[in-house]
């Protein structure tokens, strides 16, 4: 009977022991280790490399640093046991790749811990920048509707039912502006000249310093650098004072180095209103004293670059004077103004040549030339004078005829004509494409 009791007990268990050719238990994927909850260990002799891969702790593939657990002392099992926790499992070499055996899966490297930074995200490449912002900003849309002319009366008329676009007329408008606006980058000389008197060169001066000024701001000068006497401030706006460069020659000791303010300035110069300009006027009297050199025009012009950031300079009929030729070498945009008529034009072809003889050739090739159109084109040789200067400076311009400018009355640019403030538009703007 004990010998049938022994056979039954182990034949009870007999499909219960694992046969040798079985994997065991330990080698299945053990349960992930839950707070509080006693998971299994492995046995003695065996460690874990990575998440359910086994190895014998004898393999000479096992990473560095890899230590074997420790049985636990007897009586010290059980649940509530310290060795009942899971081992710390070792992390393989960053640098070094494990090798595993066949059929293992190669582990993925570690997934960097979060940023801490809480605005992470919000730099992304899919989150837009400041910059991308601002040069959106920037790029204005195309102007759709006609706000000027015909167009535009027709789009009020409708109460924007019916709009247009822009004419040509007005593009070209809008385009002589933007010239006149843009930033030139620093001080700039515009020099008027024609040895020839009523060439018109005070007033080109006067129109465009009006223009520029109107357009850009203020920030503009219009200087009389006549020898003698000169009708720049005859031809302008009066102001509270009426003094002239002679004046200021005398106190130019109170603008040495950093002295001296705009405020300063204001009392030699004539603001002219609405013209959004001022005026440094000459000599107005016939017993002026000795004529301005070219130490005087150098002085007086370094005073002034502080406050200006354009000057438009008025000359003489000299050419052989001091200051003409100064004026002349600081020039940045050379104007060449003449009246339809040929005496006239050839007094200003000569010059040229004086120019080009002196080393000026290229001012001269980048020259602007205005013909003031008279009343009538009866008796006059147009063609001949465009095509001559058209082939010795970078751009022949028309001024219309203005009877407010052939009053000889002081200029104000509110009473000109629309034709003839849109025709020195167009010749500023060929001005500041030299600029």
């Amino acid at each position: 009977m004990p010998n049938g009791r022994s056979s039954f007990v182990e034949d009870e268990h007999a499909d219960r022991t694992p046969a040798r050719d079985v994997e065991p238990f330990w080698a299945e994927e053990p349960e992930t280790p839950v707070h509080g909850r006693v998971v299994q260990l492995p046995p003695a002799g065996v460690i874990e490399v990575e998440p359910g891969v086994f190895r014998p702790a004898d393999d000479p593939a096992l990473p560095p640093g890899v230590h074997l657990p420790v049985d636990p002392p007897p009586g010290r099992s059980g649940a509530d046991s310290p060795w009942a926790q899971p081992p710390r499992r070792a992390q393989p070499a960053p640098t070094t790749p494990v090798p595993v055996r066949t059929g293992v899966h190669q582990p993925q490297p570690p997934t960097p811990p979060p940023s801490e930074d809480p605005f992470a995200e919000l730099t992304s490449d899919e989150t837009p920048t400041a910059e991308e912002f601002a040069r959106r900003r920037l790029a204005k849309p195309a102007q759709q509707t006609a706000t000027m002319g015909a167009r535009a009366m027709l789009h009020k008329g409708t109460l924007g039912l019916v709009k247009l676009s822009p004419g040509k007329r007005e593009l070209e408008y809008k385009q002589d502006v933007e010239m006149v606006r843009r930033n030139f980058g620093g001080l700039r000389q515009v020099t008027v000249v024609n040895p020839k008197g009523g060439a018109g060169k005070t007033v080109a001066v006067l129109l465009l310093a009006m223009t520029f000024g109107q357009k850009r701001g203020g920030y503009v000068l219009a200087w009389d650098n006549n020898e003698t006497q000169g009708t720049l401030g005859m031809r302008a706006q009066q102001d509270f004072h009426a003094r002239t460069v002679r004046d200021m020659m005398r106190d130019l000791h109170l603008f040495q180095g950093s002295q001296g303010r705009v405020g300063d300035l204001s009392q030699y110069v004539r603001a002219q209103g609405e013209g959004m300009f001022d005026v440094l006027a000459s000599d107005e009297s016939a017993t002026a004293g000795e004529m301005l050199t070219a130490g005087a025009f150098a002085e007086i012009r370094d005073v002034v670059s502080r406050f200006y950031k354009l000057i438009f300079v008025d000359t003489g009929n000299n050419v052989r004077a001091e200051n003409w030729q100064a004026a002349m070498d600081a020039t940045d945009q050379l104007v060449i103004t003449m009246s339809a008529r040929n005496d006239s034009a050839e007094t200003a072809a000569r010059m040229l040549d004086h120019l080009e003889q002196g080393g000026h050739r290229r001012l001269v090739r980048q020259a602007i030339t205005v013909v003031t159109m008279p009343p009538t084109r009866k008796d006059i040789d147009l063609p001949a004078i465009q095509q001559h200067f058209a082939a010795r400076t970078r751009a022949v311009v028309l001024a219309p005829y203005e009877k407010l400018i052939d009053s000889g009355e002081p200029i104000r640019y509110g009473e000109l004509s629309s034709n003839t403030r849109d025709a020195w538009l167009k010749i500023a703007a060929a001005v500041a494409e030299g600029l």
